[in-house]
């Protein structure tokens, strides 16, 4: 099926510069005042993240309008790039009812006010590699997520309480984000941590004991429609367990399933569709090896629906799911990162772009207004542009009631996951 491309709207650009080279963007209400602000995270100047990932060197917070409300930290000019994750995410820590930036500098865990920028509390880390990512959770049953997860690059991750208070420690292959959801509905969130599924307690309840390499990626979602959770796993294969570890099935026709994203792409296939990103040949850093991925699409019981074959090269496509881009009922995959002259864009369940974006560079998205439509913003080193299905006058007044920090905008990665129920 083919359909007519959609437009964006440019809504406005914000002016980055002084947040320094090469940050991640976190999205969230910070100030409270009813409209998301933009806040930079910049890496530190490690160039080779391999084995150990970055710290951050500074944080910088605008408003959508491109004022700066602050900053934390002092720009490197020459800082490391997006190799790892940033360990930042914005999140209420405290539960007082504003958010704070949680991120791990100089050796230390910080919570940042985010109305000031200014350190409310800090600890040290449960051990000196433990800052590849942030893992907010629900291990203690409070009612909400108070306790974190810190790891390192690929073998060890540490459970802390709201205090900071060591909980537990793992060992295994915890791959590149964990993702935590209450699977058996006791309170408490499980941990798929990489191949291993942990309690709340840090007890190993089952693993995937036969997959190669580590997961990329992982996403929680009724897939199959029969009410109760599936895990959809991305790395050496595409893979769908039950929740007691059962595997339903794989899809083995890529060569690296690097990205998975779940969704109603398509109205005329039962369940969930599983949006992907096979990494056919990677290529390397100096451009001597031409690299190539593709898209693909499976059903909710894992076969093939289509496979990109793109005519270009790039092979570090990200891709995550957008819902709520337009009126429409159905969900669309979003793409970037794409290399060889591709655009981010929104692609349908068809494999159309059904909206190209006319800048390049890296993406997040969110409700930044509280309409219930979710607006992209597409950034480098020097600007922000935020697009819209639909005009925004950043002018009028914001609503002054804040907005609500969703699981996804405080599970910020570069491995993007994700729930779907």
């Amino acid at each position: 099926m083919i359909v007519g491309a959609l437009e964006s709207v440019l809504i406005g650009k914000v002016d980055i510069r002084s947040a320094g080279p090469r940050c991640k963007m976190l999205l969230g209400d910070i100030n409270g005042d009813g409209r998301m602000e933009i806040v930079m995270v910049q890496p530190d100047n490690r160039k080779d993240v391999r084995y150990i990932p970055h710290q951050v060197q500074c944080v910088t917070a605008y408003r959508l309008d491109g004022a700066m409300l602050w900053q934390t930290g002092k720009p490197h000019p020459d800082a490391g790039g997006p190799g790892s994750d940033y360990p930042a995410q914005i999140y209420d820590w405290d539960g007082d009812g504003a958010l704070e930036v949680l991120c791990v500098m100089n050796g230390r865990l910080c919570v940042l006010d985010g109305a000031t920028g200014k350190a409310k509390s800090e600890c040290e880390l449960p051990d000196p590699e433990a800052h590849d990512c942030i893992v907010i959770a629900n291990l203690s049953g409070s009612g909400r997520p108070t306790d974190l997860l810190l790891k390192d690059r690929y073998r060890r991750m540490w459970a802390l309480d709201n205090s900071f208070r060591l909980l537990w420690k793992h060992e295994g292959n915890v791959g590149h984000y964990p993702w935590v959801y209450d699977l058996d509905g006791d309170g408490r969130d499980e941990v798929m941590a990489g191949y291993d599924l942990l309690d709340h307690q840090g007890r190993k309840l089952w693993s995937c004991s036969d997959l190669d390499d580590h997961a990329d990626c992982i996403w929680v979602g009724d897939v199959n429609g029969d009410g109760a959770p599936e895990l959809v796993i991305g790395g050496s294969v595409t893979v769908m367990y039950d929740r007691h570890g059962r595997e339903l099935w794989r899809y083995d026709g890529s060569i690296e399933s690097q990205h998975v994203a779940l969704g109603r792409f398509r109205s005329d296939l039962p369940g969930l569709q599983i949006a992907g990103l096979d990494r056919i040949v990677r290529g390397d850093a100096g451009g001597t090896r031409k690299g190539k991925d593709a898209l693909f699409l499976l059903d909710h019981q894992g076969r093939l629906v289509w496979k990109e074959d793109r005519t270009t090269d790039g092979w570090l496509t990200i891709i995550e799911t957008i819902r709520g881009w337009d009126a429409g009922s159905l969900d669309y995959i979003l793409a970037y990162r794409r290399g060889g002259g591709l655009f981010p864009a929104l692609y349908d369940g068809y494999m159309n772009a059904v909206v190209t974006f006319p800048e390049d560079g890296y993406v997040a998205h969110g409700d930044l207004f509280g309409t219930d439509r979710e607006q992209v913003v597409i950034y480098g080193n020097e600007t922000a542009a935020i697009f819209g299905s639909s005009a925004y006058d950043l002018t009028a007044a914001s609503s002054g009631k804040p907005l609500p920090q969703t699981k996804r905008l405080y599970s910020s990665t570069l491995y993007p996951g994700g729930e779907l129920v």
